[in-house]
């Protein structure tokens, strides 16, 4: 797009034809930035609902691993807090994590974005791009990277958020009968 050059990454595992963009601008002073739809995400990657871990492993390593550090990554959906609720169950020391998580639900509470990240940010607190590191083994039981993947697909996809309390007034209402009027059938 003008002076605006697109790569085109084939990576295929959350769908079989899914692509992530890759745009730069030569001599501009911006960094690069990566489009990484349902593959990568703030603190988080895609199920595997068409593929393999072994594809995901290429696309996260092979592809989108080797771009540049400074690369910000604009991802498809928005569920930073969530990915990073999960990446402390797995990493629980991680400081890095703790600050990025803090700082998410911070965002999310005022209501703006937490996207994008960069690459250099990602391989500090994204579990899915660190499945070479001791802690994630250690959660994993597993060793060969490939294996660290998959057993924390697994994991997140079982993971579920904590259950927040109602609220006590809510529930008094719904007790004593308040909202009957409004549930019944018409």
């Amino acid at each position: 797009f003008g002076a605006i050059r697109v790569r085109c990454l084939f990576t295929p595992c959350h769908t079989s034809g899914h692509m992530c963009y890759f745009m730069w601008e030569d001599g501009s002073p911006d960094a690069p930035a990566l489009f990484s739809g349902d593959t990568l995400f703030v603190g988080g990657c895609g199920r595997f609902f068409e593929g393999t871990a072994e594809q995901m492993y290429t696309n996260l390593t092979q592809i989108l691993g080797t771009l540049p550090k400074e690369t910000k990554v604009f991802c498809g959906h928005e569920c930073t807090v969530r990915n990073l609720k999960f990446a402390l169950k797995v990493e629980p020391e991680n400081e890095i994590v703790k600050k990025k998580l803090a700082w998410a639900k911070q965002r999310d509470d005022e209501d703006l974005p937490t996207v994008p990240s960069t690459l250099q940010e990602e391989f500090l607190y994204n579990p899915f791009l660190r499945v070479t590191e001791e802690p994630l083994q250690k959660f994993t039981g597993k060793t060969d990277p490939v294996e660290v993947l998959r057993t924390l697909r697994t994991e997140k996809d079982n993971f579920k958020k904590p259950k927040e309390r109602p609220n006590p007034q809510a529930m008094l209402a719904f007790d004593w009968g308040l909202f009957s009027p409004f549930l019944e059938k018409k």
